[in-house]
């Protein structure tokens, strides 16, 4: 069995029902079993700044599936939630990305794993680090909490555990 960590991040209303429906297609996916669910936190967008906030968390899975098949997965569940992508790191209903898969290193077909800029995004080693404290990555040993440590309070302020209103 393979062992995946995804984040899932919305920022279109209604982004909480967005949230919902992905996580209820993972889990009725037959070759998908989630594990564990972080809280899921409200951040500040990054990159393109012309958008709303997000909704992230990430969730642990065990998957009898390839990583490309998992990828092939996350794709399809964004496809169906009416994920378009129209503006590079824009809004979005759904954005499945898959962490990490196993220890690999690797980068196929459009995926890079580890995810090529987990370590410097408050909003994904914050949730990650809630569910899997003890997690390193494949490519350096570096444990998620000293990534975690490197990331400014400013960024770390952005992200922040969201209550339902």
């Amino acid at each position: 069995m393979n062992v995946a960590y995804i984040s899932l991040g919305s920022n279109i209303e209604p982004r909480e029902q967005y949230m919902e429906d992905a996580l209820k297609k993972l889990e009725a996916h037959k070759d998908i079993t989630i594990v564990t669910k972080s809280t899921i936190y409200e951040t500040a967008p990054v990159d393109y700044l012309e958008q709303d906030q997000f909704l992230n968390m990430v969730i642990e899975v065990e998957t009898s599936l390839k990583n490309i098949e998992l990828l092939h997965a996350c794709q399809q569940i964004e496809n169906e939630l009416g994920r378009e992508r129209t503006i590079d790191k824009g809004p979005r209903t759904m954005d499945l990305d898959i962490l990490l898969f196993n220890c690999e290193n690797r980068e196929i077909e459009g995926l890079r794993i580890p995810h090529p800029r987990l370590h410097e995004r408050a909003f994904i080693l914050i949730p990650l680090f809630e569910i899997a404290p003890e997690l390193a990555l494949p490519t350096s040993g570096v444990l998620i909490e000293d990534l975690l440590h490197k990331i400014s309070e400013k960024e770390k302020a952005s992200v922040v555990k969201w209550e339902k209103a």
